[in-house]
């Protein structure tokens, strides 16, 4: 697995949800740190971090994003909050030090911020780091898994027995990482889906993120942080190697 851009790339931190209290600060430090750095760099007593969020109930869940990147260390917060359906202006992201995107419907949030893929990638490519929890993890990748449970027409992760699945979507991300992401993984029981969506072709490879932990993606290669496991799912010579990323 790569990340896409190269050169003084930013890191990719991707959270498998879950981690929303102040608590789960130390998830958050490694991308704090990392925004502050280049804050420094550019003048800036305390970084100027991108919070951005594409949920039903906003602002809510943006100011609790804000809570706990606050636990972490001193910010000032660039914050942009929409519901779904609506899409994010380009002003949300100028001029930071960082770039975090929440969780929602990972459908929403990835229409909601596709008119910044090209922005965010440049971005980061360029040194800026990027967190994305939950559906913004999931939105990271070229192959942006959204929502179904059903792959050619088989149940391949749990559903609900009176309301029948819909066939796993898969859109466009914005590329920072060329595998598939999902989250909050055991705790809904979906390794199960990124298997079959391997092995039927669907995707050529996949993460699976436990809620509180992250992935870090950067130049020194994949670390994992938190109190779950990363699994990585691939193409094997029997069928489909699935495998944790160690820590």
């Amino acid at each position: 697995m790569t990340v896409a851009p190269e050169g003084r790339s930013g890191s990719i931190h991707l959270v498998g949800g879950g981690a929303l209290t102040a608590a789960d600060a130390p998830l958050y430090a490694p991308f704090f740190a990392e925004a502050a750095a280049r804050g420094r760099a550019a003048g800036r007593a305390r970084p100027r971090i991108a919070v951005i969020s594409v949920h039903p109930a906003n602002p809510t869940p943006a100011g609790v994003l804000v809570d706990v990147l606050a636990a972490a260390g001193e910010f000032d917060p660039h914050v942009t909050a929409v519901r779904g359906g609506e899409e994010v202006g380009l002003a949300a992201l100028a001029e930071v030090d960082g770039i975090v995107v929440g969780g929602g419907i990972v459908e929403e949030v990835r229409d909601g911020l596709e008119p910044l893929f090209d922005e965010i990638r440049r971005q980061v490519a360029d040194g800026v780091p990027y967190l994305g929890v939950s559906a913004g993890a999931m939105i990271a990748a070229e192959a942006a898994l959204g929502g179904g449970s059903r792959v050619d027409g088989i149940v391949v992760s749990p559903e609900d027995p009176d309301e029948p699945g819909e066939e796993l979507e898969i859109g466009g991300g914005i590329g920072l990482v060329d595998v598939a992401v999902e989250a909050h993984v055991a705790q809904r029981g979906t390794l199960s889906r990124l298997v079959a969506a391997v092995e039927s072709g669907l995707i050529g490879g996949a993460l699976g993120i436990d809620e509180r932990t992250v992935l870090v993606v950067g130049e020194g290669g994949l670390r994992v942080e938190g109190s779950g496991s990363v699994w990585q799912v691939l193409p094997g010579e029997r069928g489909v190697a699935v495998a944790t990323v160690g820590a």
